[in-house]
């Protein structure tokens, strides 16, 4: 992998770079839509494509459970598996273990867990991490940490910071396909922000292609959660690619972009559109509600997506009253294409020496009847 950094923001700490992976190059800052189980839900590649998408997540828990690691690595990899032939990031399945709760137990060795599907008995260890992510073959890796929730006791914290770096040590170790493959090392910390630079000069010290911060956006305060964000980030290097895992609202994205973070990924957009919420320039609407029943406009005004050319907010409030899977799709494509050109936007802003004024006149809009 090699990274540009292209420009740096006079006026606040946003950048613009180039990721140039074996799938292809990735304009930053850039939002990744969710494929958890090799699909980005109700859409197809073509249509990821079509709004926009440069790169997509996908999930290592759940590729190992269902199809396997291994199945996909005979089918050709999971790009050949999926037809996405762009990049392709996958987790480490970490957040994902450590989100069962009582059905998993942490030891140094790993984390042994069983699964929410079958009640079935596994094992994630770092090195199996990133045995199953070989075989899957993404362009971006990410090691096998842990999440912690939140609140948590520092002394569990600072722990778990420590257990996380000898972890990545071995995640590294494991790393063989050095050619096609990056592994990304994940920052830790909870809200201890002694324990985040902790954590970051640890990290920081693998020498790795790039870095993420995970851990936040579980159940903490906004202001908290910027304020451990806008502190981490002065911990990551300025010639790597930083990645905020799992946020998805435009408040935290642009804030995040604001701080210096190159890359966001969330399941919120396609999660929203399947409760019939849309993301707009005037905030959010719920599509079901009787107010937009023989409404003709568009969902947004000032979205040129596929959707709002050419549906109306009447048809799709009818589509969900009636449980047809296409409202499903056309408002899973609008939020998708809504974030997507966000960013896109928020690149010309900062080319353009005022992100700082696009950011609040978005925000100010986007949240003005919240």
């Amino acid at each position: 992998m090699q990274f540009d950094l292209l420009y740096s923001s006079k006026e606040t700490r946003a950048r613009l770079g180039r990721l140039h992976l074996a799938h292809g190059t990735v304009e930053t800052p850039v939002f990744m839509p969710v494929g958890t189980r090799a699909t980005v839900k109700t859409l197809t590649p073509l249509e990821v494509k079509e709004l926009g998408a440069e790169i997509i997540l996908s999930n290592t828990y759940h590729l190992y459970l269902r199809p396997g690691d291994e199945l996909i690595k005979r089918a050709g990899g999971l790009h050949k598996f999926m037809n996405w032939d762009r990049p392709i990031l996958t987790d480490s399945g970490g957040f994902q273990v450590f989100s069962l709760g009582k059905l998993r137990q942490i030891t140094e060795e790993g984390v042994a867990f069983q699964s929410h599907i079958d009640g079935s008995k596994h094992f994630f260890s770092p090195d199996k991490a990133i045995y199953i992510q070989q075989n899957l073959g993404s362009d971006i890796m990410m090691a096998f940490d842990e999440c912690v929730e939140y609140p948590a006791p520092r002394e569990y914290v600072e722990s778990s910071v420590k257990r996380t770096h000898r972890w990545l040590i071995r995640c590294k170790e494991a790393w063989t396909n050095r050619e096609t493959q990056n592994l990304f090392g994940i920052v830790q910390g909870g809200m201890y922000k002694e324990l985040r630079e902790e954590s970051a000069k640890l990290t920081v010290d693998c020498d790795l292609p790039g870095y993420a911060i995970g851990g936040l956006s579980v159940g903490e305060p906004l202001d908290i959660l910027l304020e451990i964000l806008g502190h981490t980030e002065t911990f990551l290097p300025k010639d790597k690619p930083r990645y905020l895992m799992g946020v998805g609202s435009p408040d935290i994205i642009l804030n995040g972009i604001e701080m210096g973070i190159d890359m966001f990924d969330c399941v919120l957009p396609t999660r929203m559109a399947r409760n019939g919420t849309a993301m707009t320039s005037q905030g959010q609407i719920t599509i079901r509600n009787a107010t937009y029943k023989e409404d003709g406009g568009p969902l947004d005004n000032e979205c040129s997506c596929s959707t709002c050319r050419n549906y109306s907010r009447a048809y799709l409030r009818h589509l969900f009253n009636v449980d047809e899977i296409l409202g499903l799709r056309l408002v899973s494509y609008h939020n998708l294409f809504f974030l997507t050109h966000m960013i896109f936007s928020a690149r010309e802003a900062i080319k353009q020496e005022r992100f700082r004024e696009f950011k609040n006149h978005f925000l100010d809009k986007y949240y003005q009847n919240s």
